[in-house]
């Protein structure tokens, strides 16, 4: 399970995850950190895993609570004997921060938009879109099998969260009167609302080799085949359009091209990030994150890798290919190809 955030919530997360759902204490369960790119991750390793030999089925996906992360101060050894401290927002710095150019990865995404001449009105209108996606992809029932309720108990009772909360905020008057984020020099363009949010979630899949597939899938409301999956790197500053090397290795590995692939999922840790990568990859927007994407939904750090594909694997129709890619801090990304079958195919 990918979680990027642990500070404060225990030993081994993903061990947590495993027990605290009643899964058998001889399961084993790895936490896996690679910043936004965790939860895909997770879901390539557990497919390597079966690959190798070493397991027949994996759960695999990430979560994430980012309204609970602590703040941090040093320990007392490395205080001086008096004066005022100072805490330090574990958020940011365990998650939002570039430490190879020691500044906020919304830098990176300001300085894509330069390079890729994407004005702030572009990122605007894509921030609208995608809200107005989801909304319509909500009021129509199409994540209606994607969410599972959870019930919370609270001081006054149990409530059961159903429904994601951050897409039903947009209010398009507001959008292009906020002003930039991160650079504040009067040439910043990235913004709040052209930004993903800070989001709770988690996501998982079912992972298993074709004979567990045979023997348990037939009753699968969702059933796919992975094609190929795969990482890439570029330089810290440009880990947004990172996605677009990954989607280069997937496209060479499988021998499909982008003509093949019927819905394109990215992770839009900021509007900059889809429009950057759609001009080098030559891709419109008609599918590519056609219900919305983490702008609108959220982008709980750990778990966004996983949740895009099952995103994805829920809109494919049989026999159609998708490819969903993330971007993560340091300059990285993860992607996968997966082709949803039928039941009749096993």
């Amino acid at each position: 399970m990918g979680n990027v955030l642990s500070a404060g919530i225990g030993q081994a997360p993903a061990r947590q995850a495993a027990i605290f759902a009643g899964l058998p204490s001889n399961i084993e369960a790895t936490t896996i950190n690679k910043v936004c790119s965790s939860g895909l991750k997770a879901v390539n390793v557990a497919a390597s895993t079966i690959e190798l030999g070493q397991a027949e089925a994996q759960i695999a996906g990430g979560f994430e609570n980012m309204s609970r992360v602590p703040y941090y101060m040093n320990r007392a050894s490395q205080q001086p004997p008096f004066g005022h401290q100072t805490l330090q927002d574990g958020l940011i710095g365990d998650g939002l921060w570039d430490v190879y150019n020691d500044f906020h990865m919304g830098v990176c995404a300001e300085n894509a938009t330069k390079k890729f001449k994407i004005t702030r009105e572009e990122q605007d209108e894509f921030a609208i879109l995608t809200y107005k996606r989801a909304q319509e992809a909500w009021k129509a029932g199409l994540f209606k099998d994607e969410v599972v309720p959870v019930t919370v108990k609270t001081k006054k009772g149990e409530v059961v969260v159903s429904e994601d909360e951050g897409y039903t905020k947009l209010k398009p008057e507001k959008v292009p009167t906020l002003k930039p984020a991160f650079v504040r020099d009067g040439t910043g363009t990235v913004t709040a609302a052209n930004s993903s949010s800070f989001n709770d979630g988690a996501s998982a899949l079912v992972l298993g080799s074709k004979e567990i597939a045979k023997k348990y899938g037939k009753d699968s409301r969702v059933l796919a085949k992975i094609i190929t999956y795969a990482d890439a790197s570029v330089d810290p500053i440009d880990f947004p359009i990172a996605p677009s090397s990954v989607v280069g290795k997937l496209l060479s590995q499988s021998g499909l091209s982008k003509s093949d692939i019927s819905i394109w999922e990215f992770n839009e840790a900021f509007a900059a990030v889809i429009k950057a990568n759609a001009k080098i990859l030559g891709l419109g927007t008609d599918n590519v994150n056609p219900r919305g994407g983490a702008i609108a939904l959220g982008h709980a750090l750990g778990s966004s890798g996983s949740r895009i594909l099952v995103t994805l694997l829920h809109q494919l129709e049989v026999g159609q290919y998708g490819a969903a890619a993330i971007c993560n801090g340091g300059g990285g990304a993860s992607g996968i190809i997966v082709q949803r079958v039928s039941s009749d195919d096993l």
